[in-house]
């Protein structure tokens, strides 16, 4: 009579192994030709910055990280093939950590862009560029969650973030991670140091967003209030007098002369609580609120002075654009 044990056939796991193996040459192949290292060069300052990008129009438009390109100067692009050309930023948006270069050379191989929306956790994730000037080398994982969130250089919230364990290293920033099917699924941009196999990219809806505005404007259009504030809890006996549905705001700290904020009736001491119909309970949703459509167009703001529930119409400005470091 058999044991339990000796009925157990082994299970074959070479055919397994084979197609992820397939499956990772065949995206590395597909997009590698797209990737390209890219070098900041500063002009008063001898070292600059290093990093990845990938092309993605035919026509020499480049996806990349705004913090591979923030030491501004000279921007050097090497292609997958060896030709090294002049690279012009046509946008940067630092609140994304996104930039767009444009390149003028023949024979370019654009990557295809996916659908970040279709992710799962636990599929497949590639990802391709230069660590530390090692020139197309490529790292494979899982998509290890997703909806994450990250801050910018900015300090501004960045949502819809892709965490992997697909190892990235100085000098991957802004490079593709792709799917089995070589299809760009986002711009990596960071990892936590000193632990190993949390890393992450820019979603992909995002970076298509971003990049066609870059490209149109050379700059993200975002509203502005012209006020600065820090998010604050609601006294207890505020929130059941008013009914109101969050239990936090954003305090008024300062308002600038001029500024929106100003000219609606703002003060210091205000607690912001509603944008339009929206709940603003803290700087991220107030900073996620204030769109480009918001530009030049009245919005009420629903606000506490002291324990009083009032109502001012603001019409947000153009923000201005963020300085360079």
């Amino acid at each position: 009579m058999k044991t339990g044990a000796e009925q157990l056939s082994p299970i074959d796991d070479a055919p397994l192994l084979e197609a992820y193996s397939q499956a990772v040459t065949g995206a590395a192949e597909r997009v590698s030709p797209s990737v390209v290292k890219i070098e900041a060069r500063p002009e008063k300052r001898r070292e600059g910055g290093t990093g990845s990008g990938f092309i993605f129009t035919p026509d020499g438009f480049i996806l990349t990280n705004s913090h591979v390109v923030q030491p501004g100067g000279q921007l050097r692009v090497t292609l997958s093939d060896g030709r090294r050309v002049e690279g012009s930023l046509a946008g940067d948006d630092p609140a994304t950590d996104l930039a767009v270069l444009r390149i003028s050379a023949d024979d370019l191989t654009p990557a295809e862009l996916g659908d970040s929306r279709a992710l799962k956790v636990g599929n497949l994730a590639i990802a391709i560029g230069n660590p530390f000037g090692f020139s197309c080398t490529v790292t494979a994982g899982v998509v290890s969650a997703l909806g994450r969130s990250l801050r910018s250089i900015t300090g501004r919230l960045m949502d819809d973030i892709v965490q992997t364990d697909a190892a990235l290293n100085p000098g991957n920033s802004g490079g593709p991670l792709v799917n089995s099917r070589g299809e760009v699924i986002g711009v990596n941009t960071a990892t936590i140091l000193p632990a190993q196999g949390i890393c992450f990219a820019i979603a992909v809806n995002t970076a298509r967003f971003v990049a066609v505005r870059l490209i149109r404007d050379g700059r993200i259009r975002r509203a502005y209030l012209g006020i600065g504030g820090q998010t604050v809890p609601l006294p207890r006996k505020v929130v059941r007098f008013h009914t109101l549905t969050s239990g936090h705001g954003v305090l008024v700290l300062s308002v600038e002369p001029g500024g929106a904020g100003e000219n609606a009736g703002l003060r210091e001491g205000d607690v912001i609580i509603n944008l339009g119909d929206e709940i603003v309970a803290g700087v991220d949703d107030l900073q996620r609120l204030l769109t480009e459509s918001r530009v030049g167009t009245m919005t009420p703001v629903r606000l506490l002075r002291g324990s009083e529930l009032i109502s001012l119409n603001t019409t947000p400005l153009e923000s201005p654009p963020p300085p360079r470091r």
